[in-house]
């Protein structure tokens, strides 16, 4: 295909959300103009704020794809509406969030999209499975993925073993 690389975090805590990531996975190869070049293992992980919800289920993918920034952005959200994603609070549960972290080595700060994802080196349940994708990758500023990682991963993050 020769296109951009986009690095993909998934998530969800609802609605059976090992399924809603494993099918989140499926579909993201069915975007147009994209395809999941690679996906990381699955990882449970405590949420982010209120702790009033259950774990996640976590992983990365990476995409390879001719869309721009935005336009893969509105395939991502209209992928989430399709998981029957609702926005009641911040850091609240969610069938499924899907957040553009890289976008090849760009840097972008839009209305509606900043690339780097901005909170993105500060949680194990992303730089760990990037790490485990692309172990040798830097951010744009420099920053390798697989010692922020190592800096991060604090036994919390649990790998999901495979269905047998």
């Amino acid at each position: 295909m020769n296109g951009h690389h986009a690095w993909i975090g998934l998530g969800s805590n609802l609605d059976d959300p090992r399924l809603q990531v494993e099918r989140a996975l499926a579909a993201l190869d069915r975007l147009p103009l994209t395809r999941c070049v690679a996906a990381s293992r699955l990882y449970a992980s405590r949420p982010v704020g209120p702790q009033d919800q259950p774990d996640f289920i976590n992983a990365v993918a990476l995409l390879e794809t001719r869309l721009s920034p935005l336009a893969l952005l509105d395939q991502l959200q209209a992928l989430e509406q399709r998981h029957r994603r609702v926005r009641q609070r911040r850091w609240g549960p969610r069938t499924l969030d899907l957040d553009l972290l890289l976008f090849d080595d760009r840097r972008l700060a839009l209305p509606r999209l900043t690339v780097p994802h901005p909170e993105m080196a500060q949680r194990a349940f992303v730089m760990v499975p990037l790490a485990e994708l692309a172990p040798t990758l830097r951010l744009p500023d420099g920053r390798r993925v697989s010692e922020l990682a190592g800096a991060l991963n604090d036994g919390s993050l649990r790998p999901v073993l495979p269905v047998a």
